[in-house]
């Protein structure tokens, strides 16, 4: 039902007054001023005061211009021919392609699965990024933050991830880009020859706020009923805390009772609403989200990650270009190592960690002045190729080939007896050799 009316009462911002009645909330209007028709979607209700925000903002915009409510909320295109192209925050092709008009919309937004509808995660999806598939394994139907301060190269390893996850659908949700970053993830993918399976929505730093808010919903919404056909989907989103910056804005902007840091107090739910859309289907396809969340200040106790720390099943810690093994967490790794991956995994996994957690202590050791012992060699030389060879970024090796290259790491330095695993593992694994 379509709903006409030509009286603004208030205009604050980007955000106008109307009232109206029987409007749903995030219900999208068409606003016609004297520059245009612009796109506004209800973001509060207030009695009979219906309040907007003005996607293209409110500049041009008076208090006698007409409103039209869509009667439907925000929708996006769905259907195969969206794979391989680009789009704005709005939904809209920025690739120079033909506009999608044939294809059905599906509205963004929804709720997320029933739980009957969810089975246990069980899947592994690869990502050949080694301090990943060892350490903290991806697996499938996860969310997972990257947190991650300014100047990390925190869009990098989103990309390359999603050059060589194993995914049946890629889709970058990229919330506050800059535009050569936006560039780069797309020559990123074309590079490596796989846009045709990857569907980008990209919101850049000069584009409407309001459409901050859009591009993870249109994302995932997407991202869903691929997963509902039988898809593997990863949903790539960067970055989460700019979409809180655009929430925090738009509160402002409505005068709301602030809360942390001036954030709103439905931050946890706002998030949640979106990390929930993981979720692997009973009998279907599932969504796997990889999302990066900024820590202004390097401050892990900020409200956005401190929101998503409890929200999500562990985190990737992104410090100094390097995934930090100590701090990051994968909370299901434990489903499918030594069960979906290889028998020795648990075992190289927990040897390698322990033993560079010692070359770390030996390093503070050192730092403090005290002499160096031959141990203390091995040790440095094991912390030296331990970075080289698994926490670079650049390293890409598939997960056997890194289990293999632990057991000649661990056996370049130490002797069989020194690394705390099973007898049986090491007569069938240890390196010739050594």
């Amino acid at each position: 039902m379509i709903i006409e009316h030509t009286r603004i009462t208030a205009i604050q911002g980007d955000i106008i007054t109307v009232p109206a009645k029987e409007i749903g909330y995030g219900e999208l209007a068409a606003v016609k001023s004297r520059r245009g028709t612009s796109l506004a979607q209800v973001i509060r209700l207030r009695g009979d005061d219906v309040l907007l925000q003005v996607f293209a903002g409110s500049k041009g915009v008076a208090t006698g211009d007409q409103v039209r409510f869509l009667g439907h909320p925000m929708q996006v295109a769905f259907g195969d021919a969206l794979l391989g192209r680009i789009f704005n925050g709005s939904g809209d092709p920025i690739d120079g392609g033909s506009e999608l008009v044939a294809l059905p919309r599906i509205d963004i937004g929804g709720p997320s699965v029933n739980p009957i509808k969810r089975v246990i995660p069980r899947g592994f999806i690869e990502t050949r990024v080694p301090m990943v598939d060892v350490f903290n394994p991806l697996v499938e139907s996860q969310k997972l933050p990257i947190f991650a301060a300014a100047g990390e190269p925190y869009n990098e390893l989103l990309a390359r991830i999603g050059v060589r996850a194993e995914a049946d659908v890629v889709i970058l949700g990229g919330i506050g880009l800059k535009y050569d970053e936006y560039l780069k993830f797309r020559r990123t993918f074309e590079e490596a020859g796989v846009l045709s399976r990857t569907i980008m929505f990209v919101h850049t730093a000069s584009d409407p706020v309001v459409e901050r808010l859009l591009v993870p919903d249109m994302a995932l919404a997407v991202a869903e009923h691929f997963g509902v056909q039988g898809k593997r989907v990863l949903v790539l989103l960067s970055d989460m805390t700019a979409f809180a910056d655009a929430m925090k804005e738009i509160a402002i902007s409505m005068d709301q009772v602030p809360s942390n840091l001036g954030y709103p107090g439905s931050l946890y739910s706002d998030l949640a609403s979106r990390y929930e859309k993981a979720v692997d289907f009973d009998g279907a396809g599932s969504i796997t989200i990889l999302a990066v969340t900024t820590m202004p200040g390097d401050d892990v106790t900020h409200p956005v990650p401190d929101n998503t720390g409890y929200i999500t099943e562990g985190q990737f810690y992104l410090k100094q270009g390097a995934i930090e093994p100590f701090g990051s967490l994968s909370r299901l790794k434990q489903l499918i190592i030594g069960s979906v991956t290889r028998e020795d995994h648990g075992y190289i996994m927990n040897s390698m960690i322990r033993l560079f957690a010692r070359s770390r202590e030996v390093e503070q050791k050192l730092a403090m002045g005290f002499d160096k012992t031959a141990d203390d060699d091995r040790y440095l030389e094991y912390a030296k190729l331990f970075y080289e060879r698994f926490m670079d970024l650049r390293v890409d090796i598939g997960l056997n080939d890194a289990l293999d290259l632990g057991w000649k790491t661990m056996a370049e330095c130490f002797r069989p007896d020194e690394v705390g695993i099973k007898q049986e593992f090491i007569d069938q694994y240890w390196p010739k050799g050594h």
